[in-house]
């Protein structure tokens, strides 16, 4: 089954942004001294106490990788390691004051950036991208 142009398009286009709008975000950010998994693990965890696998998965990295993030982290004091109330196998990730405070800066900055590129975008047609956006999220997800 070949691909149309339209939907090689799309999913470059789809791809590119992502990128490129992480990439916004990690200018705004340089200042703070993070890298991008650095703030993507802030924020995931900034929204509530997850496993590390967890949070490697939202963050899109290997398991390994972030356990040397989480290392990081906790060096820096921004993040603890807390036992699972439901499984003593797992720890779950928490932010520490410091990681706290950390993540309202992060958070200021990336809210200025979206606001910055959504600025001139028609509220119906991005709450029609949105829509789009979620329903491929749930499809992908699907895919075994």
């Amino acid at each position: 089954m070949a691909t149309s142009p339209i939907e090689e398009r799309f999913s470059t286009a789809l791809h590119h942004s992502a990128r490129t709008w992480r990439l916004a975000v990690d200018r705004r950010l340089k200042d703070l001294g993070l890298s991008q998994a650095g703030w993507m693990t802030i924020a995931v965890a900034a929204k509530a106490a997850r496993s590390q696998s967890e949070i490697a998965r939202h963050v899109g990295v290997e398991g390994a990788t972030m356990v040397a993030m989480l290392d990081r982290l906790a060096k820096a004091g921004l993040i603890t390691r807390v036992p699972s109330p439901t499984d003593r196998r797992v720890k779950l990730v928490q932010l520490t004051a410091a990681g706290s405070r950390l993540y309202a800066q992060v958070r200021r900055e990336a809210d200025a950036v979206r606001h910055q590129l959504l600025a001139g975008v028609d509220p119906a047609r991005l709450e029609d991208a949105a829509r789009l956006l979620e329903q491929l999220q749930a499809a992908a997800e699907a895919i075994q």
